[in-house]
């Protein structure tokens, strides 16, 4: 009985495999218990059959006791290799889904940061441009316009403080010299100066001139006048004016020397093409090659205003009889010349260009009133000042609708204090014309004229007849309080306000 049973449970692994290949993991191991239950319940029931069957003989029992085993080893194995099968595969399942679920959340993560980070550069650009237009804005509307402002009152009170540096440390003789403009002979004793040597060098040590004036006779050569003005320049204790007349056309002392510029038609001519460019461009003709020879003051243009179809001294010195075409080609060629660094200089107030007689040859006396004066003379004038000038040379004329004491302009209180400075307003040098010109000298004398100049309002004196009688007097005036020494320094603080300026460009 034993042996059928055996039999009959004796399955081979295909078999096993249809009978457990929809049981779980679970289900096998409590088979496994239970199995172990039956195995221990059929070995009791071989042992009672075996005790039963004992004359069946001992061999049948051998072979039957090694059958069991087998056959139990066999089940224990398989039952074994399905479980290790089993939880393969279920640990396998589970670790892919760990696996997807962790790829997942990586796959997740990255986009959640990536948005995230892309978020915050958005942000961070938007700032950025937000910061950048802002300060753009605020660079506009607020700091520009302090810049300029900031800029120019420093520099006002920067230029003031080198003026009054330059006046504070000079002793009252070299503020009078100062104020002098003259010849380089007039100084040095030569009859024709062309070249600053030993000579020049003692003048200006005993003389320290505001300025030097140079004609035709001191230029032969451009090298010859340019070493010449530089030297003088270097010799001088104080910054000079190195000046000319330059006006164009028949007036130009290097345009009509040997030195090769480019020739500027007179102001007639320009102005009768009614081209107020042409006169600007002949304005900076001028100062540029005045420049490039080491000259800084041209006394030009002329501001007068001649009369239609009538005579004039002037003849084509003047750029017309229209006021106003006039007062736009003066201050066109003012601006030529100030944009070289050149000084210009307004001449000859308060007018004569309709004056038939010159003063060179004596006294000139114009009748015209101050209201025709208004409307004609001063226009150019008024519109040279606007335009920049540094300078406004005062005629010898004399004017008996501005003053009725009958002076000359020159030595008018009325026609520079009043009129010049006070109605038109000019802030810069008051230089008089020449003062050896007979309008002047048949009556006044070199200390006379000086010394009433300066009293009248004038800044610079040009060319007086005798300088050192006329430097004399002048000191003179100032040391016994005729005149004040703050009158000299107003009047030194106008020409060192350019000639610092010209040296700061």
């Amino acid at each position: 009985m034993g042996k059928l049973f055996h039999k009959r449970k004796g399955y081979s692994d295909e078999e096993y495999d249809e009978e457990y290949e929809d049981e779980t993991l679970e289900d096998d191991e409590d088979e496994d218990i239970e199995d172990d239950d039956e195995i221990e319940e059929d070995e009791d029931e071989d042992i009672d059959e075996d005790e039963e069957d004992e004359d069946d003989g001992d061999e049948e029992d051998i072979d039957d006791d090694e059958e069991i085993e087998e056959d139990e080893d066999d089940r224990r194995a398989y039952r074994r290799r399905r479980r290790i099968r089993n939880q393969i595969i279920s640990y396998s399942v589970v670790l892919i889904f760990l696996a997807a679920f962790v790829a997942g959340g990586v796959v997740v993560g990255m986009k959640i940061s990536s948005r995230i980070q892309d978020k915050k550069q958005a942000e961070a650009l938007a700032q950025q441009q937000a910061e950048e237009e802002a300060q753009a804005a605020q660079e506009m509307v607020i700091d520009t316009p302090e810049t300029i402002t900031e800029g120019t009152e420093e520099e006002e009170d920067y230029l003031g403080e080198v003026v009054e540096a330059y006046i504070s440390e000079m002793p009252i003789e070299d503020k009078v010299a100062g104020l002098f403009v003259v010849t380089p002979e007039a100084i040095t004793g030569v009859s024709t100066a062309i070249q600053a040597g030993n000579g020049t060098q003692e003048a200006l040590n005993q003389y320290a001139v505001g300025g030097l004036i140079y004609f035709d006779k001191n230029i032969s050569d451009k090298e010859q006048i340019m070493e010449m003005l530089s030297n003088t320049a270097s010799m001088s204790k104080y910054p000079i004016f190195l000046a000319v007349d330059e006006e164009g056309g028949s007036v130009s002392r290097v345009a009509n020397s040997d030195i090769e510029v480019i020739q500027v038609d007179d102001m007639a001519m320009i102005g009768a093409g009614g081209d107020t460019a042409q006169a600007y461009e002949s304005g900076v003709t001028i100062g540029a090659y005045l420049k490039e020879i080491g000259f800084n003051v041209d006394f030009a243009p002329v501001a007068d205003v001649v009369p239609e179809g009538g005579s004039s001294v002037l003849e084509d010195r003047a750029f017309g009889s229209d006021a106003q075409t006039v007062g736009g080609m003066v201050a066109n060629m003012v601006e030529g010349i100030e944009g070289t660094g050149v000084s210009s200089c307004l001449k000859h107030f308060p007018g004569i260009g309709s004056a038939s007689e010159d003063t060179h040859d004596g006294r000139v006396e114009i009748t015209k009133t101050l209201e025709e004066m208004r409307g004609t003379d001063f226009v150019p004038f008024q519109a040279g000042i606007e335009a920049g000038a540094d300078f406004v040379m005062v005629s010898h004329i004399t004017a008996s609708a501005l003053d009725e004491d009958g002076v000359p302009s020159s030595l008018s209180e009325k026609v520079m204090t009043d009129i010049l400075r006070g109605e038109l307003g000019f802030e810069g040098v008051i230089i008089t014309d020449a003062l050896d010109m007979t309008a002047i000298t048949d009556y006044y004398t070199s200390e006379e004229a000086a010394v009433k100049a300066i009293e009248a309002g004038a800044d610079m004196l040009l060319m007086p007849e005798d300088f050192n009688e006329a430097y004399d007097a002048l000191l003179a005036a100032v040391q016994d309080g005729t005149i004040s020494e703050e009158r000299i320094d107003e009047s030194l603080r106008r020409i060192y306000r350019i000639k610092c300026a010209e040296k700061l460009e």
